[in-house]
């Protein structure tokens, strides 16, 4: 015989605007009280929210996704420790002690009931219905950024270089990247393979920006260095014109760097082969 359970769910929302009231759900809270049980779920991802709204902050509002989380996993816990558990106790004291009902960016939607079989299923399905519904599907490149650099190792053999790549971290007070494909002289020389080999175009500008802001984030470093982006296009001739955009943003990096098409491997190779001979007549 199925066995069926009542129980109560809200949506979280962020507001980003009280003024003009405009919201994405971003979370569900569910509630049982037979099974004294609470459930939450949040967003992990910010895509949406960020193309909606370009001045969110970012990194508060992941910690807050995260915060709340916490709490109600916190909540689950002692409910499901307590000894006299009160069966009149509502979904709404619970949301609101969490977030207060005031005039923040968070707020919740009016409490709704109903009954399941699963709580866990039940919240994965409140979720995906009133939280990543209108997400766009996740773009995946054709020709990887590790496609690029195996064809790009087969090129450089050609060359015998004096020297190997080896990973090397650039750092800043608050931040760091670690480029896979380095190696020093004078300065750090830094090769990175970048893909534009996708299916919409709407996602090349969002990559390029990535690099643009991640590589300014470590502007600053006492480590002087020069970054070679070896970029692949998009095969689809339509995509071309967001190709061109997104390149002309990577021109933008305020570091010394240089953008080869990969069409133009060959150059590169000879680029970082007479970097690398250079410098070992130097020091020898």
């Amino acid at each position: 015989m199925i066995k069926f359970t009542s129980f109560e769910y809200s949506i979280l929302r962020y507001v980003h605007d009280t003024t003009t009231g405009e919201f994405i759900n971003v979370g569900v809270v569910l509630y049982s009280a037979p099974q004294a049980s609470i459930l939450a779920k949040c967003r992990n991802t910010i895509s949406r929210l960020s193309g909606v709204f370009p001045d969110l902050d970012k990194a508060h509002f992941r910690k807050m996704m995260r915060l709340v989380n916490s709490e109600f996993s916190g909540i689950n816990i002692k409910l499901h420790s307590e000894l006299r558990f009160s069966p009149d106790a509502t979904l709404g004291s619970y949301l609101h002690s969490v977030i207060p009902k005031d005039d923040s960016s968070l707020q919740w939607s009016e409490v709704h009931t109903g009954i399941t079989v699963s709580l866990k299923d039940e919240l994965d399905d409140l979720f995906s219905r009133y939280v990543t519904k209108y997400d766009a599907p996740q773009v995946r490149e054709r020709r990887t950024e590790q496609d690029i650099w195996k064809d790009f190792e087969r090129t450089l053999e050609a060359f015998s270089l004096p020297e190997s790549f080896a990973p090397k971290k650039i750092s800043v007070r608050d931040d760091e990247i670690e480029f896979k494909h380095a190696w020093k002289n004078g300065i750090w020389h830094c090769v990175e393979p970048v893909s534009f080999d996708l299916s919409d175009g709407d996602y090349f500008k969002d990559k390029a920006h990535r690099w643009l802001g991640q590589i300014a984030s470590i502007q600053g470093s006492s480590e002087e260095f020069k970054l070679y982006l070896l970029v692949s296009p998009p095969k689809e001739k339509r995509l071309r014109p967001a190709f061109d955009r997104a390149v002309s943003i990577l021109r933008k990096i305020p570091v010394q760097s240089s953008i080869f098409l990969e069409d133009d491997a060959v150059s590169l190779a000879f680029e970082i082969s007479k970097e690398m001979n250079e410098h070992l007549l130097l020091s020898s």
